[in-house]
């Protein structure tokens, strides 16, 4: 006997992407559609809904099931100072020139379950920065951001976070910043105590305050080209003058309608805003 593998049509998603724009405000239109389809074909055949039908209601009238279905439509792979090379060009190049201002503001969209936060707020520590200043770390996400402002990680990535964190020129023992506490890695109060963690939406939110540094990194390649040009410009009328803005490894600048107002750094993907 043939089983069918349970599908779901173009239409269909087309379908349950108004449905999250007009019960909830949640406007996924603008992502990579390949990409979305798969994934809530893929929560579709993992819940083993009897139909699309019975999906559909449940998204629309299960605030629960919602909550489900947003966390695993949305993109969460995040470790501590990923891409450590690109840590360390923020500990030397960056950050020590925003050192000169009397309050740093950062921006860091898209932080997920907050381990690069946490990353960044190490390194400003580090460099005496710390105490004068604020990282807003948001996430469309808010299931994401509750655990992120826990400040608990599992203790086997510790390894792994030890390392990458050596290689972006950490100074310290890594252990020092979290106590152990069963399975879980505790990062210390200190550290939280400038991130501000919120929703926001990069799709339909505005600018909500000025920024130095804006980090958003592996997120743009889940949108198509527009939504892609439209997050630029939020970033760019959010950036001040000499600001800097950095993007994923797979994420450029380039060919964008801010591209003329910027100029990039030596082999990393960070702009400095130049107009």
């Amino acid at each position: 006997m043939n089983l069918e593998l349970p599908t779901i049509t173009d239409g269909q998603v087309e379908i349950l992407l108004a449905d999250l724009l007009e019960h909830y405000g949640y406007d996924f239109t603008g992502y990579s559609k390949a990409s979305i389809k798969r994934r809530i074909l893929r929560l579709y055949s993992l819940d083993k809904a009897l139909s699309f039908a019975e999906f559909r209601y449940r998204i629309n009238n299960d605030t629960f099931y919602f909550k489900r279905f947003v966390e695993q439509i949305t993109v969460n792979v995040t470790e501590m100072f990923r891409d450590p090379v690109f840590f360390k060009t923020l500990r030397d190049v960056v950050l020590p020139k925003l050192g000169t201002y009397p309050f740093i503001r950062i921006w860091l969209a898209g932080c997920s379950t907050g381990e690069e936060a946490y990353s960044i707020s190490i390194i400003l520590k580090e460099l005496n920065l710390l105490h004068k200043s604020l990282v807003y770390a948001t996430d469309l996400n808010p299931i994401v951001l509750e655990k992120a402002s826990q400040g608990m990680f599992a203790m086997s990535q510790m390894k792994q976070y030890s390392e990458n964190y050596i290689l972006s020129g950490g100074i310290n023992d890594f252990s020092s910043y979290y106590t152990a506490n069963y399975s879980l890695a505790k990062f210390n109060d200190e550290l939280k105590s400038k991130l501000i963690f919120s929703t926001h939406n990069l799709v339909s939110d505005h600018s909500f305050n000025e920024f130095q540094l804006i980090l958003c990194r592996n997120v743009l390649i889940y949108f198509d080209r527009d939504l892609q040009h439209k997050v630029l410009r939020l970033f760019d009328d959010s950036l001040e003058g000499l600001g800097y803005l950095a993007l994923g490894t797979k994420e450029t600048l380039d060919f964008s309608p801010i591209s003329p107002n910027y100029k990039r750094i030596p082999a990393e993907k960070i702009w400095r805003k130049v107009i």
